[in-house]
């Protein structure tokens, strides 16, 4: 069987079954293969190959922690099951280790990724997801969730530095903010442009606080409870730095 993208799980079950059915697939061959559901266990991680069923996107490797030999295992087990790979939070040293047992491996430097196959296109998403950062140092955090959004097979635009602190050029974009399906707000400090781009639209505003910002924002604390604490309505806040997750969640409005 060809490696399966998160959308075509379902699809390709049941061309398996019609494998079988017609002769084309062994009995044995179609049990080799689905013996890996719901879980391949490599001893010291339980690869979950039955996410994408569940979840319509593949098991994704948070690497923070994680001995390298043990990532690139992980990724190979995934990679023989699913179309796109992803692991967040790499280091460029990590990438180059994987490298080496996975060959076909690219390294998203900002965004702290290494993602594995090329996605394509979702035919159930609908619309563009704009990912806007307040500065250009929570830049990193908005490109996990940009290449979340597109590893899921999702379309995603960018604006960035459009803080509060110079308002004039979010209001710019406003067309941008109007035509977007989903927008994600990336922001340190206080986090007010949550807020700010949440009065404006009238789509959901996926908050991301990170923890950029000097000693009274306590790594993130401040801008978390600032979005927690939105007057605007339609605002949801993912924990801090958590770029990955607001990808994730965009990419599932999209399609929904």
């Amino acid at each position: 069987m060809a490696p399966i993208g998160a959308h075509m799980e379902r699809q390709a079950l049941q061309q398996l079954l019609e494998d079988v059915r017609r002769g084309d697939t062994t009995v044995e061959e179609a049990v080799r293969w689905l013996r890996l559901l719901p879980f391949e266990d490599l001893g010291f991680a339980k690869v979950d190959h039955h996410r994408a069923l569940r979840k319509g996107f593949p098991e994704v490797i948070y690497c923070q922690g994680k001995a390298p030999e043990h990532v690139a295992k992980i990724v190979r087990a995934i990679r023989a099951r699913a179309k796109v790979v992803l692991a967040t939070r790499a280091t460029p040293d990590l990438y180059a280790f994987v490298r080496q047992e996975v060959p076909d491996a690219v390294y998203y430097e900002q965004a702290r990724i290494i993602q594995v196959g090329t996605p394509e296109p979702d035919p159930a998403s609908r619309g563009t997801v704009l990912v806007i950062s307040a500065g250009t140092a929570d830049i990193p955090v908005a490109e996990e969730a940009v290449v979340t959004i597109e590893a899921a097979g999702c379309s995603a635009e960018r604006l960035y530095d459009v803080g509060v602190a110079g308002i004039h050029r979010l209001f710019a974009h406003q067309e941008k903010l109007e035509h977007a399906r989903v927008l994600i707000v990336v922001a340190g400090m206080e986090g007010a442009l949550a807020s700010v781009v949440g009065g404006l639209v009238d789509k959901p505003v996926i908050a991301v606080p990170t923890s950029v910002g000097y000693g009274a924002s306590f790594d993130g604390l401040a801008a978390l409870l600032g979005m927690l604490n939105s007057c605007a309505s339609g605002v949801v806040v993912v924990n801090i730095d958590n770029g990955f997750g607001a990808g994730y969640f965009a990419a599932m409005l999209t399609k929904g």
